[in-house]
């Protein structure tokens, strides 16, 4: 059954159990547009739309599990459920609205990628490993285009240092150089999803891991900034088991997260931060701070604590955020009803 291929199990079994019994059949989203989705069933390929009963909360994600209803004659379906995700790769919406935009569903390995060379920058990395923590998928960072750096040992202590116990693949897909390095890492019907910028060869690795051009690839501009060729994220099926989800290049990670995952990403940081003389340290010039200790000492790096500094206010800032939403909508849900019940109410 090709839904063994694509991640299927006991667990997924016994999730869509109650689907079952109703006529309804398993799907996996492989590309979502704005409304209608490509389903992957073990009948092939499946056009999908969500019933109209389904909440903007309840719309599939590429890379979740469906419960469709085929139609009679079609190669069309209704989807009626998405059934409950393992993991979600998530980031906050642009702009200043505190709502969570799901990049990925169920993924088992976030490769986040950077090019060795002009894209490798620690502080974007660490926004990256915040996001694939707290999304529950394990994270690994893969350095592309190794053919065309003079020095990769430049590159791997910047990344090293902000990688701590995330392991590092050197890859080129010109090569092959480290590719079945990240192949083995979907054995077992895994999924990976491709997080990183535009023009860091994202796509070009996921044509190599395929073993054909399936996704679109451009070369880098004149000024080296990559383009977004990527328009949509898709969910593909290796020849050599798993499933890969390739996904447009990032120009912007906007945190959806909690401070666990920052400290998850920090753990140097936080592992200091026990041994402070305060409790709520800010780590900026109080007394006996372990931390400052450390940035004295040259252990931690000044520009490594002021962007833990950085993203914990932006995480906080967004928990505000987020509460200040939720009693709005709490409060409008009150009011709908009060509503309700006087429109109700014998007169």
């Amino acid at each position: 059954m090709l839904r063994a291929s694509l991640g299927w199990d006991a667990s997924w079994e016994d999730a869509f159990e109650p689907y079952n019994r109703d006529g309804l059949v398993p799907a996996r989203v492989a590309i979502r547009h704005h409304g209608p989705c490509v389903l992957l069933t073990d009948d092939g390929p499946l056009g999908g739309m969500p019933a109209g009963r389904l909440g903007d909360d309840d719309l599939p994600a590429v890379g979740d599990w469906v419960a469709a209803r085929p139609l009679p004659g079609e190669r069309r379906s209704l989807i009626e459920a998405v059934l409950p995700r393992r993991t979600a790769i998530v980031r906050k919406e642009a702009w200043r609205r505190a709502r969570e935009q799901v990049l990925a569903a169920n993924v088992d390995v976030a490769f986040l990628v950077a090019a060795v060379g002009r894209d490798l920058n620690p502080r974007r990395l660490e926004r990256y490993l915040i996001l694939a923590w707290e999304s529950g998928a394990e994270p690994v960072i893969v350095l592309t285009k190794a053919d065309l750096a003079a020095d990769q040992t430049e590159a791997l202590p910047a990344v090293e240092s902000v990688a701590i116990g995330v392991p590092v693949h050197v890859t080129s897909s010109v090569t092959g150089e480290g590719v079945d390095a990240v192949t083995a890492r979907l054995a077992g019907g895994r999924t990976g999803v491709l997080l990183g910028s535009s023009g860091v060869g994202k796509s070009t690795l996921a044509n190599r891991l395929l073993g054909e051009e399936h996704f679109r690839t451009r070369e880098l501009r004149a000024d080296e900034r990559g383009r977004h060729t990527t328009t949509h994220r898709e969910l593909v099926v290796l020849p050599t088991g798993g499933v890969l989800l390739d996904t447009p290049g990032l120009r912007e990670v906007q945190l959806w997260a909690g401070e666990q995952s920052l400290d998850r990403t920090f753990e140097d940081v936080a592992a200091l931060a026990e041994a402070c003389r305060f409790r709520d340290c800010g780590h900026v010039h109080e007394p006996g701070c372990a931390v400052l200790e450390a940035v004295e000492t040259g252990s931690l790096s000044r520009e490594r604590l002021a962007s833990y500094g950085k993203l914990q206010r932006e995480l906080r800032a967004l928990e505000v955020r987020r509460s200040k939403r939720l009693q709005r909508e709490q409060r409008l849900r009150w009011r709908a009803r009060q509503r309700a019940l006087r429109r109700d109410r014998p007169r």
